[in-house]
């Protein structure tokens, strides 16, 4: 599936179909649907392997929490937090963004100016990145870093950042071909956060044209 022949002969655009996601996720449908397992998308496109990844994290979320609103809504924020993406077009990095948060709002059925909405959007501010993902370097240049989040209970999050190509070395030596980071890393993290609940997340998004993190880095921020 092609937009144009000439994205295509210049950056090499071509988006993979549903069914051939579907199909790939089938071969590891276990790690697919565990909600802290996380997958990166280095050619991200628009979403469609990520959306396919993130409705099986929020049915396995709705699955093992329904009867708790509370712990439902925590767990597929956390699924969303395990889902990355870097994209070179920076039309395709906004996509994917509005698409993934639009499966996110429509599952919880909250509002876009709901908490929960600007709590997923801050979190997709960092985790889809405009960047190169074989120089790995963010659209300015700059090194690219990714947040790693967890759920630590009673709706509290911890967020530490690491370098990608610290994160691509742990993949290499792990050897699986859907990457999942292990809890002990053998690389220290280039920030570690406050713990933070799901307000102090939805704060870090103070509007809808909040800059992307290689934006955010030229600004000085």
């Amino acid at each position: 599936m092609v937009r144009s022949r000439q994205r295509v002969a210049d950056h090499g655009e071509v988006f993979t179909p549903r069914w051939l996601v579907d199909g790939m996720l089938d071969l590891v449908s276990d790690e697919a649907a565990r909600i802290d397992s996380r997958f990166l998308e280095p050619a991200c496109g628009s979403g469609n392997f990520l959306v396919a990844v993130l409705e099986r994290k929020l049915a396995s979320a709705q699955k093992k929490h329904g009867r708790s609103e509370f712990e439902f809504r925590h767990s597929a924020l956390l699924g969303l937090m395990c889902s990355y993406g870097i994209e070179l077009l920076p039309d395709n990095a906004a996509e994917c963004r509005a698409n993934l948060l639009q499966l996110f709002t429509k599952t919880l059925k909250v509002s876009a100016d709901d908490i929960w909405s600007r709590a997923a959007a801050a979190v997709l501010d960092v985790n889809i990145v405009r960047g190169d993902a074989l120089a790995m370097t963010t659209s300015n240049g700059e090194p690219i870093v990714f947040p790693e989040w967890g759920y630590l209970g009673r709706g509290k999050y911890q967020r530490r950042d690491f370098a990608y190509k610290d994160l691509t070395q742990r993949s290499l030596a792990d050897g699986t071909l859907f990457e999942q980071f292990d809890e002990e890393t053998l690389f220290a993290p280039v920030t570690t956060y406050p713990v933070m609940t799901v307000e102090q997340i939805a704060d870090l998004h103070t509007s809808q044209s909040q800059p992307s993190q290689d934006e955010q880095r030229s600004n000085g921020n």
